[in-house]
């Protein structure tokens, strides 16, 4: 599978129209599902490439995508979301400026 093609497991005939937000892969243990002692089973299954985790952030946006942004009357969460994200990435990048005022006393 290279950059911009259907995965390999994704057959049309059989799965259809394309989603993007669906694993097309072979079904496992859903992550809430999993006992701590089968934790470490578990994530020796997943695929660990860079490959295999840009496919999961695309899933996990797509999905994202189809509940909170296309809806045809989706609400304001999905702006919260990207609000809330937006100012947590400022908070960290200016922490260290931040830091630095915490003790200084203006009387």
């Amino acid at each position: 599978m290279g950059f911009g093609e259907y995965p390999a497991e994704y057959n049309p005939s059989v799965h259809g129209t394309y989603d993007p937000a669906r694993y097309y892969g072979k079904p496992d243990t859903p992550f809430s599902q999993v006992k701590l002692g089968d934790l470490g089973a578990w994530f020796s299954r997943r695929k660990k490439s860079p490959q295999a985790t840009a496919a999961l952030i695309s899933r996990a946006f797509w999905r994202w995508q189809h509940k909170y942004i296309q809806p045809k009357r989706s609400g304001i969460a999905g702006f919260f979301h990207i609000t809330f994200a937006a100012m947590a990435f400022f908070y960290t990048i200016n922490y260290k400026k931040i830091k630095a005022h915490r003790n200084y006393k203006y009387h």
